[in-house]
């Protein structure tokens, strides 16, 4: 049975007089405003210097840790959660806002229900350390980094 009240074609629809052959050239061009210039972004070789600077450090977060200078083998560079050092939704913060830190640490600054005005303190206290031994460590001017 049935249903629809549409009637099989017996041969197919005809091209419309819209076709694109029959349609004349627009008189004005297709892009209207001038192609817009990106701001450059930092290329994996300029990042991974700050990371690099990281690896075979001691921990600076020491929360989760006692304070050690020995190398530990788990030290990652960890990342700001702050917006003012350019994190924000599905972006990570500027590489140059990295610090030394041991994976319980990093798991602390990243998972934990610590309140946020807290990891934000502990966080700029490593940074403030870091910051002088890594100029040294680089070779770079501290304004540099600023």
């Amino acid at each position: 049975m049935k249903r629809s009240g549409f009637a099989p074609r017996s041969k197919p629809m005809s091209r419309g007089s819209w076709s694109r052959k029959d349609a004349p050239l627009p008189d004005t061009p297709l892009r209207r405003s001038r192609i817009k210039s990106r701001v450059k972004k930092p290329t994996v070789e300029q990042g991974s210097k700050y990371l690099a600077a990281c690896r075979s450090e001691a921990c600076y977060l020491n929360v989760k840790c006692p304070w050690t200078d020995w190398e530990d083998p788990t030290v990652v560079a960890c990342h700001s959660n702050q917006s003012k050092h350019g994190k924000g939704v599905a972006l990570k913060a500027k590489h140059w806002f990295t610090v030394p830190g041991c994976a319980r640490c990093h798991d602390w600054l990243d998972n934990s229900g610590a309140p946020f005005d807290q990891k934000c303190a502990v966080f700029d206290a490593a940074l403030a350390r870091w910051e002088p031994r890594r100029a040294r460590k680089m070779g770079i001017e501290q304004l540099e980094i600023e």
